[in-house]
């Protein structure tokens, strides 16, 4: 897979690079700049919006949630004046994966943002956070990192800064709130029932990350800082000021004397925090014990700053996202040598009219990724491939990728062969407007050039973009192994016409003679 194609430009020393992350319980800015190959923070805003909080029994966020959501991220956008929209990424975790009505609230979030917001799962937050946490705190170590959220709590084991084992649970500190500390009574009730249901959720993944073993632990998030600093201020904390399991039992048993979340008035617990104190403390404690955790350091690194040493990652040429796309080829046996032909022939068609269609270099990795893993799909059944390669690859965990990011490139497998439907269309255009609509076009006309799998030079094909409506393809001097290639594209006008464009095929060699 060309490495060359459509680069990021590198990050200069001292530009700006921001990431926003739109968290079950708070929403996070930070601005940064590039220092020796660092990542130094020159600004960190920080709200509690409780977006979590906002979600009904069925899982539809509420109006007042969204509305205290719109206007954190409108004061955030106030604060990126200096930083480009191309070095900004806008991430977005539980309480968004969870809601129903979640495109309404981007909608109108994205009118405010410069980025548009990305959606990542669960495992894709705990790569980043371990990123995060692992530039921030270097280790040779083998690490189980463990970060309580709002909604979910996530676990990953890594050395270095390669993570090795990824889990998300959902269970967090809004969301066990609102289960077992609704009425803010802190009981020895309450607090049982938390912390049996995260033993239970722990539980789930004990065996395997028993089994991949670490030799030290740290805590990211705001909770595992608020119970360092209350075992701290009260000598619960070790000679190295890390948490203790036995500091975490004391704590419980004082926020059992205090009764009542109003009344929580501990050094390091902000006002923010009281509500949803106790059950971050249930949950963590559930954490240290089903997993035999003694002792835990605290990292302030987190997924903001995951975020920001990915996105500089993707301005190195060192994309984690090229590296998924490969570790997905291999996984499923895919024919390299035709990937690289399709890559090669729709990075030439992209070129030729991305100006004219308004693409962007973003559109471009999309399509060069999509024509490397068109025919995973194989894998499974040779007959509808190309759906079962749009479903590998949209509910596949992938490294680096959005749940965004893995739908557009989905709707690029589904279409990239056989009848185009007009409800196809509709469904490209909603997932990623006419951009992506114009690159599953393209990629279709790729993917048909190499149909004959030829190891041959592909004749030369020349496109261009009369409007938006009508594009022409005019293919050189064929040879006998492209025989077919102007009648295979001569089908092809008849399904761009399902989805509105007319498409010219022209016999390039006629025109010459």
């Amino acid at each position: 897979m060309p490495k060359d194609y459509l680069k990021n430009p590198p990050l200069a020393e001292d530009e700006m690079m921001a990431a926003i992350d739109i968290g079950s319980n708070s929403f996070h800015l930070a601005i940064a700049r590039l220092d020796h190959g660092e990542v130094r923070k020159v600004v960190s805003m920080s709200e509690k919006v409780q977006l979590a909080a906002g979600l009904d029994e069925n899982n539809i966020l509420g109006a007042a949630a969204e509305k205290r959501g719109l206007e954190c991220l409108s004061r955030f956008v106030a604060r990126l004046d200096s930083v480009p929209p191309e070095r900004i990424r806008v991430v977005a975790t539980n309480a968004l994966r969870q809601a129903k009505n979640a495109n309404d609230f981007i909608t109108r979030a994205n009118k405010i943002l410069p980025k548009p917001i990305e959606i990542i799962a669960g495992r894709e937050e705990a790569r980043l956070i371990y990123l995060g946490v692992s530039h921030t705190n270097a280790s040779s170590d083998k690490r189980l990192v463990v970060d309580i959220g709002g909604g979910s709590t996530e676990f990953i084991i890594g050395q270095e800064f390669d993570p090795l084992l990824t889990e998300s649970l959902q269970m967090g500190c809004v969301a066990f709130t609102q289960k077992y500390f609704a009425d803010g009574l802190i009981t020895k009730e309450a607090f049982n029932n938390a912390i049996s249901a995260a033993r239970k959720e722990v539980l789930a993944i004990n065996g395997r990350y028993q089994k991949t073993g670490w030799s030290s632990v740290v805590g990211s998030s705001g909770t595992i800082k608020a119970v360092r600093n209350v075992l701290v201020s009260k000598g619960w904390a070790d000679e190295q000021e890390r948490i203790t399991y036995k500091g975490v039992k004391k704590l419980e048993k004082l926020l059992l004397k205090i009764g009542n979340v109003d009344d929580i008035e501990l050094e390091g617990v902000k006002e923010h925090r009281k509500a949803v104190f106790p059950a971050g403390v249930a949950v963590l404690r559930a954490v240290m014990k089903v997993l035999g955790i003694e002792t835990m350091v605290y990292s302030d690194g987190a997924l903001r700053e995951g975020v920001m040493y990915d996105m500089l990652g993707r301005f190195a040429s060192e994309d984690v996202r090229d590296r998924s796309v490969l570790a997905l080829i291999k996984r499923y046996s895919g024919d390299k040598k035709q990937a690289k032909q399709v890559v090669k022939t729709s990075r030439s068609l992209f070129e030729q009219v991305k100006e004219k269609l308004g693409l962007s270099t973003e559109d471009g990795d999309l399509l060069r990724r999509a024509a490397s893993l068109h025919e995973i799909g194989l894998a499974i059944a040779h007959s509808g491939y190309h759906k079962h390669s749009a479903y590998l690859v949209e509910y596949s965990d992938i490294p680096g990728f959005s749940q965004v990011d893995q739908k557009r490139m989905a709707q690029l497998m589904l279409n990239h062969r056989r009848k185009l439907k007009a409800d196809m269309l509709e469904q490209a255009c909603i997932i990623g407007g006419d951009s992506l609509v114009y690159l599953c076009l393209l990629l279709r006309l790729a993917v048909l050039a190499h149909h004959s799998r030829s190891e041959h030079e592909l004749p030369k094909l020349g496109l261009k973009v009369i409007d938006n409506n009508r594009w022409q393809i005019t293919v050189g001097e064929s040879s006998e192994h492209y025989t077919f290639l102007l009648s295979d594209l001569h089908t092809e006008i008849e399904q761009f016409a399902k989805w509105g464009v007319k498409l010219d095929v022209v016999d390039g060699s006629v025109i010459e003679a």
